[in-house]
Formats: C-alpha cells, structure tokens, sequence
C-alpha cells in the first residue's frame, strides 16, 4: 500500500481534453470542459452522478500520458513485457479469483506444476512423484514474510521445548545496499532484530565472514549462501545452534540455474531450508507474482497453514492476504511451457550480452568507474570519475529530456560518500537501445560539461551578490554626502 497524499487543491475538477465529443453542453454559456468538470466532480471526491465510459476514459488516459515509458524504466527488475498470446490468456483469466481453489481447480492445479517446477529447478530433495512444499505469492517481499514466519515459529517451537525466553530472535540479511526494504518490514512487523552486515569501500556484498560473527543462539536465519553454509555448519557444530539459511532469490533465482549452473546456492547445501524468487523480474511476468519454496514439510510448521471451507471444500492456505487475481500464475505456467529451460538460459545469456555492451559503452567514455561485477545479474552501476563539476543526479536528471528512467542513489552510510547510476538490463532491453542509452548519455556529459562548474557557480553568485552588496554600499554612502553638503550650504545666520 502507498501512503496516498494530496498533490493538488482538493477543489480542482478533472476534465476531458476532447469534452465536446462525448458531452452536450446544457447551457450556450457553460463549455463542456467546464460542464465535463462540474459533472465529474472534484478529483478526490466521487462524483455525485455518472459520466459517460468514453469521457471516463479519455479523462484517465489524458492524466496517464505523463507517465514514464514502462520500457525505459532502467531502475526496475520488473518484466515490461510478454508475448500477446500470454496477454490475451491474463486478460481470459483476469476475472478469476486465485483463492476460489474448488470453483478454478485448473488453476489451482498450474501453481502446483509451478511449485514443483521451481522446486526441481533449485534442487529440492524430493522425488519424482512428491509434491514439493511451496506457494505462490503476489512478489517476493510476501515470499519473504512467509519464509520469515516459518523460521520464527520453528526457533520459537524449540526454545519453549527447552524452556527458554522465546521472545526476542533475531535475523541477519544481506548489507544494508542489497536487500530490499521487505526485510526492514518483516523485522518491524514481526519483532524480529534485524542485524546488518555493513558494507565498506571496493566490498559492496555480504562478507560472509562478518556474517556469520553476527549470528547468536537467537538468529533465525541468513542470506547467502556456498561459503556461509560451511562457516554456519562449522559454527552450528561448534555450539550446538541449528541456524538455517534462506536464500533472498528476488532476481537470481531465474538466472543462476540457467547460466550458473555449477554455483552452489540452493537446495543443494544443506542448511539451506527455503527460498524466495520473484516471477515478476526474471520469472518474465508481469507484476505481481512470487515464490517461496521449502527444502521439505518439516520447514514449514503445520500450525502456520489455515484449513478454510466456506468456499466448497477443505483448502489449505499459507498467505498474508486472502484474495487475489490468477493471471500472474496463469502467465508463470505459460513461460515455464513456452520457454522451456533452453529458452530462459537464451533470455538470460542476452541480457548479459547487452549488458556487457551496455558496461563498455559506459566504460569508453572514460568518465565513469564500473562498480558491479562482471558475474552476476544483468545490472550496470556506475559512478563519476570526477564529481566536482556536477553529480551523478545531474546526470539523471539530465537523461529524463531523453525519455531514460535511471535512478541515482547514495550507497549506505559506511560508503555513503559513493553515489552512483544503475541501469537495470530486463529481455525487452536491446542492444540497440544499449547503444542509444550511451549515444544520450555522452550528449548529457557535453552539455552538462559546457555549464558553470558548481563551484564556479558558486564563485559568481557570492561575487555577484558581492558586488550588489558593494554598490548599494556606495549608494548609501553617496546619498549621505549629498545631505551633507547640502546642508553645509543652506545653514542661516
């Protein structure tokens, strides 16, 4: 939920561009914009009466028009685009809602085939013919809160067991640069300590050393993941503490399988007990669809999963919302059949390509240093090589004129003094685009090169404002030796 504020008079009226065509002006003297406005009501207050669907629409699509292109919004994971037969199947099934299992078995029955596939796909310890343990969410921050509540009450089972404080766990999840703010919510909302691992200068992940320094007997869980899970299994050994592993997947989770399959970071290791993967980024659907998955039954508390049946039948539920729309998992299942896993890893290895254009166009310019590695996902982050003239937000502000959405951020406090460009590479991304992006983005340098330097411009203001100070100065000055003198020539005797 965003917290909604009012951006304008709550008086002003919405109206149409192109009134005239859908409304009747009742009154020689009234416009049917002005008409339009008055009949619609003011804009954040629902109109007392009806308006045509035609004027609705145009109403909402003139406001739309000066939104962003969701294409060249560099700043999101989020997947823009899909094939038109899987649009027309979201539109089919738009209407469904996800939770109504007994009236759209079929559905339900797609996000089981999902589970499984995501499952297999991150080598879950389960058979063939077993049925792998996981749900399907609206993103990866719900997935987050499901794996974290699991954890919670698993730790909290075995601390009452042995009679100790139950209160109080904590978790420790990537640097403060590499989690999403889901994390912080999860923490706050259900009282669990978050401890951070802080980044430094030229080390911008987890240091799993640190890492596992931080754990306690009341961590519940970590992130990330080969070199964590022997630290950890050395560690559990050493004290007797069963701190599991879970694996914040958001973006990796549908690239590694595919273009890294020799790294070690799921299932395969063996304190790893669930993880959260995100449909909507390079599961390649729209927004919002997510996954978690358990390692087994026994990761997930069976006191966490609700038995509803006033929808027909008995249904099992493990969620933090109840209703939900069933075309994201419709499109899931459609790119796991249309795709297949040669066609992901032709996605993947593309945008890693362009990705690699993209780095070495950035890089010819010679006016920025690369921060992101080259393994990894597909993201460009970059910073100035010198920002004394202008920042890396000038820049950014700089390429909107172009229609480019590329966010500028401070890295966290310990390398608060780094601020750099990030440019997220999705499938709808081209090379050609690549190539535009660098072409603008040597245009903006030029531009923002022939400015005043900032402090230059600093320089002229105070000297400006120095020199009126000066003037006024002599203006005064001036005005009192007149009154002066004219009274040395008017005295009377």
């Amino acid at each position: 939920m965003v917290v909604t504020t009012m951006a304008a008079d709550p008086g002003e009226s919405l109206y149409s561009t192109f009134a005239s065509r859908y409304v009747q002006t009742p009154s020689p003297g009234l416009s049917p914009s002005l008409y339009l406005s008055l009949y619609c009501g003011g804009r954040f207050k629902m109109p007392e009466t009806a308006i045509p669907r035609e004027a609705a629409f145009q109403i909402i699509s003139d406001e739309l028009m000066l939104d962003g292109n969701p294409r060249l919004n560099l700043a999101s994971f989020v997947t823009t685009w899909m094939e038109p037969e899987c649009d027309r199947l979201v539109m089919a099934s738009i209407n469904k809602n996800y939770v109504d299992m007994d009236e759209y078995p079929v559905t339900t029955e797609l996000q089981n085939r999902c589970v499984n596939m995501i499952a297999h796909l991150f080598h879950a310890p389960i058979g063939e013919e077993e049925a792998a343990v996981g749900v399907g969410t609206v993103g990866s921050s719900e997935a987050i809160m499901l794996a974290g509540l699991a954890f919670k009450t698993k730790w909290q089972k075995k601390r009452k067991a042995q009679g100790k404080p139950f209160h109080s766990p904590t978790s420790s999840p990537a640097p403060t640069s590499r989690y999403t703010v889901c994390w912080e919510k999860f923490a706050r909302y259900f009282e669990v300590e978050l401890k951070e691992v802080k980044l430094r200068d030229d080390f911008y992940v987890m240091d799993p050393v640190k890492a596992v320094e931080m754990v306690d007997e009341n961590t519940i869980c970590f992130e990330d993941v080969r070199l964590l899970n022997q630290l950890l299994s050395d560690k559990n050994k050493e004290t007797g503490w069963d701190t599991p592993i879970h694996v914040d997947a958001a973006s990796g989770g549908f690239i590694a399988p595919f273009i890294y399959p020799e790294l070690e970071w799921d299932f395969r290791l063996p304190l790893v007990k669930s993880i959260n993967v995100s449909g909507h980024k390079y599961g390649l659907v729209y927004a919002g669809v997510g996954w978690a998955i358990w390692r087994s039954k026994e990761d997930l508390p069976e006191e966490l999963i609700f038995h509803i049946n006033y929808l027909g039948s008995d249904q099992p539920t493990f969620t933090l919302n109840f209703s939900r729309g069933s075309s994201q998992i419709i499109a899931q299942y459609y790119q796991f059949i249309r795709l297949g896993f040669e066609g992901y890893r032709n996605v993947i290895e593309n945008c890693m390509k362009n990705t690699r254009a993209l780095r070495d166009g950035i890089a010819g310019t010679g006016r920025f240093t690369i921060l992101s590695k080259d393994v990894g996902v597909p993201v460009v982050a970059f910073s100035l090589v010198d920002a004394g003239k202008y920042t890396v937000f000038d820049v950014s502000e700089s390429l909107r004129r172009f229609g480019w959405i590329v966010p500028a951020y401070t890295m966290p406090p310990a390398a608060g003094h780094i601020a750099v460009l990030r440019v997220v590479i999705r499938e709808d991304f081209s090379r050609g685009l690549a190539e535009r992006l660098v072409s603008h983005l040597c245009k903006v340098l030029a531009e923002l090169d022939a400015l005043p330097g900032r402090t230059a411009a600093a320089a002229h203001l105070a000297a400006a404002d120095a020199g009126k100070a000066a003037a006024e100065e002599e203006e005064i000055a001036t005005f009192w030796r007149r009154l002066a003198d004219r009274r040395k020539t008017s005295g009377v005797c």
